[in-house]
């Protein structure tokens, strides 16, 4: 383990994680899972040493159960366990190649854990918009919208509670991602010292845009306007530290 480095993709449910995952995997240093047989090849289900995501609640409620998060002080750390956890998820990787990536939206909440499992560690964290990742969610959760705006708030808070205690962490947001996918991976493969790689997959630019238009069409709504503005009313001034606003129109 002492001559790789790992690196662990992070974000919510529907943030973009995957398509991140898959655009640093393609480099040609770095080893992701794949064909695993699993849910977008997320390590979480590659292993057995921590519980995965789905033993705490659906996508858009995890982050509730306090259980949810693991760090250093987890009783889960020891050498056995990294020992483990590192025989487990090699069976999927390329070994030969000096990056191996791991990509599950937990690890949002666990980045402290992982890195006390493998101290040279490095995080990519992606934020997608609020209202949009619950737009998206909500088909998996069935939870209403304010429930999963506050899940939203509940997880970056945390990670930005937990950021100070980890070396190495990159926040990239999905909006830019999407608007200019080969500048925003230059900004990543730089972070873990490889050179450039232009992705070949399909980057649609345009995603939030529908959730966003649902949203302000709700917002002139009359029945459900006292409901998007009480949401508003609660949550605006948590979000704007993290860039993102609830309108009256949604900033992109």
């Amino acid at each position: 383990m002492v001559d790789k480095k790992f690196v662990f993709v992070a974000g919510l449910h529907r943030s973009g994680t995957s398509l991140l995952f898959q655009c640093l995997r393609d480099h040609p240093e770095i080893s992701g899972f794949e064909n695993t047989g699993v849910p977008e090849d997320e390590g979480q289900h590659l292993q057995s040493v921590y519980k995965p995501a789905h033993a705490f609640g659906r996508p858009g409620t995890f982050g509730f159960n306090p259980d949810a998060y693991l760090t250093e002080s987890s009783p889960l750390v020891s050498d056995a366990s990294r020992e483990c956890l590192f025989r487990e998820w090699s069976q999927w990787w390329d070994l030969g190649k000096p990056v191996l990536l791991e990509k599950s939206p937990a690890n949002l909440v666990r980045s402290r854990f992982l890195q006390a499992m493998f101290p040279e560690s490095r995080f990519v964290i992606i934020t997608r918009h609020p209202i949009a990742n619950a737009y998206a969610t909500q088909k998996w959760s069935r939870t209403p919208l304010y429930s999963l705006v506050r899940h939203w708030l509940v997880c970056h808070e945390r990670f930005e509670e937990d950021r100070p205690q980890l070396r190495r962490a990159m926040v990239l947001r999905y909006e830019d991602f999407v608007r200019d996918p080969d500048s925003v991976l230059s900004d990543v493969f730089a972070f873990l010292d490889l050179s450039s790689h232009q992705t070949r997959r399909d980057v649609r630019p345009d995603i939030n845009r529908r959730y966003l238009a649902r949203w302000e069409k709700r917002r002139q709504s009359l029945m459900s306007a006292p409901y998007l503005a009480l949401m508003r009313r609660h949550f605006e001034a948590r979000l704007r530290p993290f860039g993102y606003s609830l309108g009256p129109t949604p900033l992109a």
